[in-house]
């Protein structure tokens, strides 16, 4: 049995939007969509899941449709569906949420615990509806990425568009700074260069089925900025966060919060496997 693309509904404008991308997402990768709503109110969640149902029937007439309600808070719900769903989808904001928040308080808390990729809704409908032709992904040094990199080739070649791979870096300090290492130091391993640490991540993403167009961008500079100015053309970006040591989660990190907070279309959180 295929497991299901999830997504949370609570009746906002938001979870709508959520909905009709899950909709065209599950339809791309042959999934079933299964509509999750968490209430204690069962007259008013079943208008909930109704109205939802409905968007995702408009948008994707052939996906296998499913829905629940349970009587839970919404986080813990959708991370205990996360633990065997394709992916959890969220909108950027819920019916709870203060005016003027820009990433609401469940989509947050559930990016940062799921165990499954985590898509949250955002961004104007040009950059919801895949008018752009085009996934980004950013990717880091060390193993926190390999997973994200995967998520995004799968992503690319379904809708049958380029990805843009981007990792960025900064320059150390001039050795004039640095204290001479005792002598019973053992030096760390020299870092790749920028260049290979995206060449490496990408080839470890490779597989049989067919990779897509890549175009690779190695920026030194912030990758907050570069990752918003590359994100402004696309329709899905796609971040890897790594496992916490020793606690329950992920380390979402300043970066990963800033673009759930701003990113100017949906944004993928996967986590590290």
């Amino acid at each position: 049995m295929t497991i299901p693309l999830v997504v949370g509904v609570d009746g906002s404008e938001a979870s709508l939007q959520a909905v009709d991308w899950a909709a065209e997402e599950a339809f791309r990768h042959g999934v079933p969509l299964h509509l999750l709503h968490a209430a204690a109110g069962e007259s008013e969640a079943s208008d909930v899941i109704a109205t939802a149902a409905l968007r995702a029937g408009q948008r994707a007439s052939a996906v296998r449709l499913s829905s629940e309600v349970v009587p839970e808070e919404p986080a813990s719900a959708l991370v205990d569906q996360g633990r065997n769903a394709f992916a959890l989808v969220l909108g950027s904001r819920g019916l709870g949420d203060l005016a003027g928040m820009l990433l609401g308080g469940v989509s947050l808390a559930v990016a940062a615990r799921a165990d499954c990729p985590v898509v949250v809704v955002r961004g104007a409908a040009e950059h919801r509806q895949a008018r752009f032709g085009r996934v980004v992904v950013g990717v880091e040094e060390g193993e926190g990425s390999g997973t994200a990199v995967r998520f995004a080739c799968r992503e690319a070649r379904v809708r049958r568009c380029p990805l843009v791979a981007v990792h960025t870096w900064s320059g150390r300090p001039g050795r004039h700074t640095v204290p001479p290492p005792p002598n019973w130091y053992v030096p760390e391993a020299p870092r790749r260069p920028p260049a290979q640490v995206l060449d490496d991540a990408l080839r470890e993403a490779a597989d049989a089925s067919g990779e897509p167009v890549v175009t690779r961008r190695v920026i030194e500079g912030p990758a907050r900025r570069a990752l918003l100015d590359a994100a402004s053309e696309a329709d899905l970006l796609v971040v890897g966060a790594r496992r916490r040591q020793g606690h329950m989660g992920l380390q979402l990190g300043l970066v990963n919060h800033a673009l759930l907070h701003h990113a100017p279309c949906p944004v993928a959180v996967v986590p590290q496997i």
